[in-house]
């Protein structure tokens, strides 16, 4: 099959395939380089759109260091803002129009999105998806259905979210995945209320913007951890009103902070068990922990049988912010076109697609909160 020399994200030629530039993992591990690969061109009900930013996040990195099974090669990307280019047959978006891809759309029709839970839709997007192909030929996988971090995605149209017009790109991307996550798990999982305390454990981009909404639902008291001191400042700018290190002081250090309690409620973002079992020793009796971060599938969670009764604390994880994002990444993107979401903590610089690899270096040693690729 024939590629065509040009890598527009826009083609020239009409209607039809497209090559584009992309970031590929050959394997679990491999180094990302920056390929041509090709997508096709929109079927029914299906859209093309031109990516203008994309977060770097950590479920990508997963994908590349074996903690989530994936198949390869594989467009890496999933949160990520653009424009539509081009559209299929029986699309009602027009060209034009300003989206925020959506890495898990719901299918409206099965038990649990009949029951209000689009969340755990059972027609959720498996890890990697084939789409496409790589320049020598071989079959392509997209990350979570998107493969965002490259010039255009392909992608049904109930994977876009219209948005308002003139937003930062890079911080409307985040909108698709940290900061719905984040948001999501303080107001409808957790469901946390004006003067209660929170201990926030993982300062990456979710967790960040865990600590923001923790603030704006009225906790009074809001903990932020980490293992890295560097994240001092970034939590406090974000919402904190304290930092404390990952060390083995840390529950003496809580209780201090909470009458010797406890707080009421943990936000666990980083996805291991000794992280959970941290944010468990954190929380008060008849507290809860909510866990956001997403581990790996033999990492096991090992807490006593008489704890668990004696404490009665909630354990539960939070699914892309028990979020409905049709409905919510809207409302967020006009409280960000108005002034009244501020993201800008949540960026800590902004890089060339060229030098997107070296955002997952950055990533991987827990440098900043979200580094985002922006593509002109």
């Amino acid at each position: 099959m024939s590629v065509p020399e040009e890598s527009p994200a826009v083609p020239t030629g009409g209607p039809g395939p497209v090559t584009v530039r992309a970031l590929v993992a050959r394997g679990s591990g491999a180094a990302l380089r920056i390929e041509r690969v090709r997508l096709p061109a929109p079927g029914p009900g299906e859209v093309r759109v031109t990516i203008t930013a994309a977060g770097v996040c950590h479920s990508d990195l997963s994908m590349v260091n074996g903690t989530i099974a994936a198949r390869f090669p594989l467009v890496l990307g999933h949160e990520a803002t653009g424009v539509v280019a081009e559209v299929g047959p029986g699309s009602r978006l027009a060209v034009g129009t300003p989206v925020v891809l959506n890495w898990a759309p719901a299918c409206r029709a099965c038990w649990w999105c009949r029951r209000g839970e689009p969340w755990l839709c059972a027609d959720t997007t498996a890890p990697t998806v084939p789409r496409g192909e790589t320049d020598d030929g071989l079959p392509l996988h997209l990350t979570l259905g998107l493969g965002a971090l490259a010039e255009a995605v392909v992608v049904p149209e109930n994977a876009v979210i219209p948005v308002p017009a003139g937003l930062p790109p890079e911080r409307a991307a985040l909108l698709g995945c940290a900061v719905l996550t984040g948001v999501g798990a303080v107001h409808n999982t957790a469901r946390v209320a004006a003067g209660e305390s929170v201990a926030v454990v993982g300062l990456g981009g979710v967790g960040l913007a865990v600590l923001a909404a923790a603030r704006r639902a009225g906790a009074t008291t809001i903990l932020a951890v980490d293992v890295a001191e560097a994240k001092r400042d970034l939590a406090l700018a974000a919402g904190a009103t304290d930092f404390l290190l990952a060390d083995d002081r840390l529950s003496k250090e809580v209780r201090a902070r909470t009458e010797g309690r406890g707080v009421d409620h943990a936000f666990e973002c980083v996805g291991r068990a000794t992280t959970i079992r941290a944010a468990w020793r954190l929380t008060r009796r008849g507290g809860a922990v909510t866990v956001v971060g997403m581990g790996a599938k033999d990492d096991m969670v090992s807490l006593g049988a008489l704890d668990i009764f004696h404490s009665a604390r909630t354990l539960r994880s939070s699914v892309y912010g028990s979020s409905d994002p049709e409905r919510e990444v809207p409302e967020l993107a006009a409280e960000l076109a108005a002034g009244a979401l501020d993201l800008g903590v949540l960026v800590s610089g902004t890089v060339s697609l060229d030098e997107a690899p070296t955002a997952f270096d950055r990533l991987a040693r827990g440098e900043g909160a979200r580094w985002v690729v922006t593509l002109d």
